[in-house]
């Protein structure tokens, strides 16, 4: 029997034995099967990840963190509160949900009302939001920035605002910091004490009186002078944590921490264990 094909070939198959066969197989009427027992053995995707239609819940946990710039004359609280999903499952997260920044002072309020809701409506978006963090820690501020408590230098108050932000995520395991190795740990200890030993040694050698003229040593007595040299004045305030450096210590550009030392004609951070020579 001719068969007259008016469309355009696409593709062709040849039947074999086997198809026809599974075709006879599928026509014969199997079992039912209880709509209960199906669902039971098949696995089910209930995971939630973050998105914006999931709705807040009566009650969320949260952060304040505060902020305290010489650019502002009140303190800044920062408020990150966060939403659990999966909650009480091996797949439990913690996600930011929303950010609030409250103040005395006026002077920015506007564009910081504006900018903790675009952060809190991509927060409500889902997806990975961490990019928030270098975005804001990139932003200067024209006028100049300042160094904050341990040392740390911030271009501006929204970098400052994005640091926070950074902590936060860290803490709640969005965002892992690697950490130094036993071995780095332990060529940074080893420098900072090499440090600290040559500057005892600089300070002791610095207050090493010269001597005096006859009857100057009686004279300074009397007057109970404790004279301090300028060299002493470093103290090699370093400590295990590296929340305070020496005050001669310049800005290391890896880690925007004011700790970098001059060690045997290298540059060396005592923080972060940057070292650049030449």
């Amino acid at each position: 029997m001719a068969v007259k094909i008016d469309k355009k070939i696409k593709g062709y198959s040849v039947l074999t034995p086997e198809d026809k066969a599974r075709e006879a197989a599928a026509l014969i009427p199997t079992a039912s099967v209880a709509r209960e027992t199906v669902e039971k053995e098949t696995p089910q995707d209930n995971i939630i990840q973050m998105h914006e239609r999931i709705e807040r819940p009566e009650v969320l946990i949260g952060s304040t963190y505060k902020i305290k710039s010489p650019l502002v004359e009140h303190a800044m609280y920062v408020t990150i509160n966060d939403i659990v999903l999966n909650a009480g499952t091996e797949h439990e997260l913690r996600r930011p949900f929303e950010i609030f920044v409250n103040s005395k002072s006026m002077e920015h309020f506007q564009w910081i009302v504006a900018l903790t809701r675009i952060m809190s409506a991509v927060f409500r978006k889902g997806g990975d939001v961490t990019f928030l963090v270098d975005e804001m820690k990139a932003v200067f501020d024209p006028r100049g920035g300042y160094f904050k408590a341990g040392g740390v230098y911030m271009p501006s108050l929204v970098a400052e605002l994005g640091a926070i932000v950074e902590e936060h995520m860290k803490s709640i395991g969005l965002i892992h910091d690697p950490e130094m190795s036993a071995h780095q740990r332990a060529i940074l200890a080893e420098k900072r004490k090499q440090y600290e030993d040559r500057a005892k040694k600089n300070s002791d050698v610095s207050v090493v009186p010269s001597p005096a003229p006859a009857g100057e040593g009686v004279r300074r007595a009397d007057e109970g002078a404790s004279a301090v040299m300028p060299g002493s004045s470093e103290d090699i305030a370093v400590t295990g944590d590296g929340a305070s450096f020496p005050p001669s210590a310049t800005l290391c550009h890896k880690c925007s921490t004011k700790a970098l030392v001059i060690m045997d004609g290298c540059a060396t951070c005592l923080n972060c264990g940057y070292s650049k020579c030449g």
